[in-house]
């Protein structure tokens, strides 16, 4: 069994997300943007445009882990493209100089657009410093989506292997499971796909392996997750997409850590589009984990956030915003 350790706690700071929103009342464990514009400038600021974060079709989450005098940090995902990114991380004052490892979730432009801009931020500020990349080897294949005309919607792929390493990342490039920082962390392998209503991304294919043709991908078998165990608390899960269906992914890191209890899940959990049709399944098929914290966003859909906000009620159900920061 893979090896993961408590950790005093954990601080997630979303830098990107779809939705903007510094005025809804949020619990004491959650910072809004503008409550961190304040503190950081000990309220000597005027609010304006020039401020505020942008909001985009992606996701990205700089997470701090620490244990005892240890601080260990994580970039999981950057978004779609580099100016949202590099706004975001400037206005928010966050430290990218810190990132010790960086883990892209699957192999979307929404989630990897932003990494070559990432690596030479984290570059920078960390004396020149070489970057462990975790990646799954499928994420560099080129996707598409089919048309009811049957042509393709091709996307803009990730950044390759031997671009990374250009920039300066050490590609870790395997579909196993990976303990980060002396066990402080987990990026999952491969999610295993047990839920009858929980299909991947209809309709999505990707270029065949000679590069001549297309297949079908709607399972998307290269999406992981990351995994930290809070003490006191239980497992905080960051899934990027749920691409695998957020409840195949919440089975997979409790049968990946049966003796540790779900606390708390963080990211998109892909309930718009063509899977809007599975909201009510998958709602209720979350009470069986009693969850304290649903983080839901990026391509959640507000139909899903409605459901689950109706099911769980706003004690649990904490959105993700742009700028938001968490802490565990």
């Amino acid at each position: 069994m893979m090896r993961l350790d408590p950790v005093d706690s954990v601080e997630v700071h979303v830098l990107v997300d779809n939705v903007t929103d510094s005025l809804s009342s949020v619990p004491s464990y959650v910072e809004t943007e503008f409550a961190g514009l304040d503190r950081r400038r000990q309220g000597q600021w005027v609010l304006s445009g020039s401020c505020l974060c942008c909001a985009a079709h992606g996701l990205s989450c700089l997470v701090t882990l620490r244990r005892g005098g240890e601080t260990k940090t994580l970039l999981f995902d950057t978004g779609p493209e580099d100016r949202v990114f590099e706004q975001n991380v400037s206005r928010l004052g966050a430290d990218l100089g810190a990132v010790e490892a960086i883990v892209l979730s699957h192999g979307h432009w929404d989630h990897g657009g932003a990494m070559l801009k990432a690596l030479q931020i984290i570059r920078d500020h960390n004396g020149g410093r070489r970057v462990p990349y975790y990646a799954h080897p499928d994420i560099f294949r080129t996707r598409a989506m089919k048309r009811a005309d049957g042509s393709m919607r091709v996307m803009e792929d990730v950044p390759g292997v031997e671009a990374l390493s250009l920039h300066g990342a050490d590609v870790v490039n395997t579909s196993e499971a990976q303990a980060l920082f002396g066990g402080m962390a987990h990026v999952s392998g491969e999610i295993p796909r047990i839920t009858p209503f929980e299909r991947g991304l209809p309709g999505q294919h990707r270029r065949s392996a000679d590069g001549q043709g297309w297949e079908l991908d709607e399972l998307i078998m290269d999406e992981r997750f990351v995994a930290a165990h809070v003490k006191g608390k239980g497992l905080v899960v960051f899934t990027a997409c749920s691409h695998a269906g957020v409840i195949n992914v919440l089975k997979h890191a409790k049968a990946s850590f049966p003796d540790i209890p779900l606390y708390a899940v963080a990211g998109g959990l892909h309930l718009s589009g063509t899977n809007e049709r599975i909201i009510g399944e998958t709602v209720a098929a979350m009470r069986e984990f009693g969850l304290g914290v649903i983080a839901a966003g990026h391509c959640t859909g507000w139909r899903a956030v409605t459901a689950l906000a109706n099911e769980f009620g706003d004690k649990v159900l904490v959105p993700l915003a742009v700028g938001k920061r968490y802490s565990f």
